[in-house]
């Protein structure tokens, strides 16, 4: 099943010490950073990906929507919200879709629509690693092994399966 990565991209950015700095002296500068570790992630991880941004400081003359070297970038409308706009995208892609975001209203409204969630500082982490693995050049297929172990998994471990569907796609990323 292919994952729909949707990022809140400002509240990634402000979550993020190196971006919220590039932030903080350009704002330009911050999506373009975000950006660009996009396209590294996607190298590695080809799923599609939305980030999502506040019209409010669009860049002048900008689309609401632009396809940047594979990464779709949404602005919201005038009088609209980026939360708003990742509710929507949530709901319509529901069970494809992987949220990323730390706004709670955000979270929940997606969960409640059947998507997966993910904290911004975690997502952060793994398109970092993204990164390393691009640069370094290997695959990380060697931790993907089995581990032999006698430790039992009953029923009483077992999670929902609704939490279960959540971590696959988490471990997609």
């Amino acid at each position: 099943m292919a994952v729909h990565i949707i990022i809140d991209g400002y509240n990634l950015i402000r979550q993020s010490p190196e971006l919220s700095r590039l932030d903080q002296r350009d704002i330009q500068a911050g999506r373009e950073a975000l950006i660009d570790r996009l396209v590294a992630y996607k190298r590695i991880k080809p799923h599609q990906i939305t980030v999502v941004f506040d019209g409010t400081r669009a860049p002048a003359f900008s689309l609401t929507r632009d396809r940047v070297r594979g990464i779709l970038v949404v602005f919201s409308r005038s009088g609209e919200t980026a939360d708003a706009v990742i509710k929507r995208i949530a709901a319509r892609e529901r069970e494809k879709a992987l949220v990323v975001s730390s706004d709670r209203a955000v979270t929940h409204a997606a969960s409640a629509s059947g998507a997966a969630v993910i904290e911004s500082p975690e997502f952060e982490d793994k398109i970092t690693m993204a990164a390393y693995v691009d640069a370094k050049g290997d695959s990380d297929d060697s931790s993907r092994e089995w581990i032999p172990t006698t430790r039992k998994k009953g029923p009483s471990r077992r999670l929902s399966k609704k939490k279960r569907r959540s971590q696959a796609k988490i471990r997609k990323l």
